[in-house]
């Protein structure tokens, strides 16, 4: 009976183990209960992962996102709404006090929906904008799906997003053999700011994209939002705290019809696209990384075992995280990072071309340093670096000031003293060769005085004598 409890606890904490790394509690806002049929898959795909979801109305009474002052939730999934407003559980600040307390937010837009004023003051609080038309789409007439939106060219048809940078990791880029097709169906576009550094957008549209009013009847567009690559499809926002927000412009790519829909391609530009085949589109694994990446199932970093020592001569000192060293001292600093991903902690590397740096710092830094793997474990990996303290003493930090797009923030700092060179502890002068010519001199004085008092003792002194006169000469 002991050995059955046993297995049950495990399995208990398997299944616990393989959620969210922040936790697994979800509220997903939905106005019509009657759509949930419609996100039945995706809704089932959370489950499945280990998400304990609620439904409910943004009117209801008893929505709430805080309880005795702490979340109800971990994570919020924001479906359209019919109504213009959200109601009094969901304004604006609860929404951004819910991101500053630690919560994840997927906010899901839709052309057919004005989008509510509360939403849309939350947005621009975070520097996201939409179009001032909140009926305005996006369209592409060189990439449209031939299938679905022949005549309307509504449903943009895009490649994978590619990484921003080299040394920034892709945690979207699905299986990275290339030839997959996201369909963004009648979706919203937004624009970002650009003072803002907390934004990063990962769908872009196509650059012969742009933001249309399909009730405004003209032929063409003279003065659209935002053209091209201007317009973000999908925006992430990651907070100072790590906190999450993301913004899909196209709910229905969270639909059952789009998760299984063939699309065709349509010729682009300079005739691509003109032997394009129909094939499946890659909405069901692309929004399974959009979501896993805002709930904090990938791309979350944690910070384990932070020591640092003496390391005098290639001897590791006894005493471990010392608040206090000496001037010019060889010290060792040893941090340990792990990589949440989908279901466990795995070792942490980051992308080629990054680093992760130490800074030995007081205002600003004395020492800036690469972090070098020094043994990996099977769940984390061990960075090590190896200085001599500078010839300065007072207050100073050992500091990794980790922060990249996609993972969440690492900032540790470990305050130490670093004291200048007792009495006993200078080094003697006769070590220091600059000395010597001083010490000689002070050698040479004194071997003089005493050989001058040597002479002048015992030299023997001239003897007296009586002149004719009887004087003594």
């Amino acid at each position: 009976m002991r050995w059955l409890l046993s297995f049950l606890l495990l399995g208990l904490l398997s299944v616990v183990h393989a959620v969210s790394s922040s936790g697994n509690k979800l509220l997903v806002v939905l106005e019509e209960l009657a759509d949930k049929a419609k996100y039945s898959k995706y809704l089932a795909d959370l489950e499945s992962r280990g998400f304990k979801t609620t439904i409910e109305s943004p009117k209801a009474e008893k929505l709430a996102l805080f309880e005795l002052g702490e979340r109800a939730y971990e994570h919020l999934l924001l479906l359209p709404a019919q109504s213009k407003g959200l109601g009094p559980n969901l304004t604006p600040k609860l929404l951004l006090d819910f991101i500053n307390a630690g919560g994840n937010i997927l906010l899901t837009l839709d052309s057919a929906h004005p989008t509510p004023s509360g939403l849309v003051s939350l947005l621009l609080e975070l520097d996201i904008h939409l179009p001032t038309d909140r009926n305005a789409l996006v369209v592409d007439h060189f990439n449209f799906d031939k299938l679905s939106a022949a005549e309307k060219h509504d449903v943009v048809l895009v490649p994978r997003p590619d990484a921003l940078r080299p040394d920034v990791k892709n945690f979207f880029k699905g299986d990275g053999k290339g030839g997959e097709v996201i369909a963004f169906p009648r979706g919203v576009g937004q624009t970002l700011g650009n003072t803002s550094p907390l934004l990063t957008p990962i769908l872009r549209a196509p650059r012969t994209a742009y933001s249309y009013n399909p009730k405004d009847d003209v032929e063409g567009v003279e003065d659209p939002f935002a053209v091209g690559t201007q317009l973000s499809l999908i925006t992430t926002m990651q907070a100072r705290n790590s906190a999450r927000f993301t913004v899909i412009g196209a709910a229905e790519m969270l639909e059952d019809a789009w998760f299984d829909a063939k699309v065709k391609r349509s010729v682009g530009m300079g005739g691509v696209g003109s032997d394009a085949k129909e094939v499946k589109t890659a909405n069901q694994a692309f929004v399974k990384e959009v979501t896993g990446w805002t709930f904090n199932e990938i791309g979350v970093l944690k910070v384990g075992k932070i020591e640092h020592h003496l390391n005098e001569g290639g001897a590791k000192s006894n005493i471990t995280n010392p608040k206090i060293y000496r001037v010019k001292n060889d010290v060792t600093y040893n941090i340990e990072l792990s990589e949440y991903s989908w279901d466990h902690w795995e070792p942490f590397t980051p992308p080629a071309g990054d680093v992760v740096q130490l800074e030995f710092s007081m205002l600003s830094p004395f020492h800036r340093l690469p972090l070098k793997v020094a043994t990996t474990t099977k769940n984390s990996t061990i960075y090590t670096a190896s200085f001599k303290l500078p010839d300065q003493h007072g207050i100073f930090n050992f500091k990794v000031n980790y922060k990249r797009p996609f993972f969440s923030n690492v900032e540790e700092k470990n305050t130490v003293t670093v004291r200048h060179f007792a009495h006993d502890e200078w080094p003697r002068s006769w070590v220091i060769s600059g000395a010597w010519p001083w010490i000689s001199g002070i050698a040479v004085t004194v071997t003089g005085w005493v050989a001058f008092v040597a002479l002048w003792l015992w030299s023997k002194p001239v003897p007296l004598k009586l002149s004719t006169s009887g004087k003594k000469i």
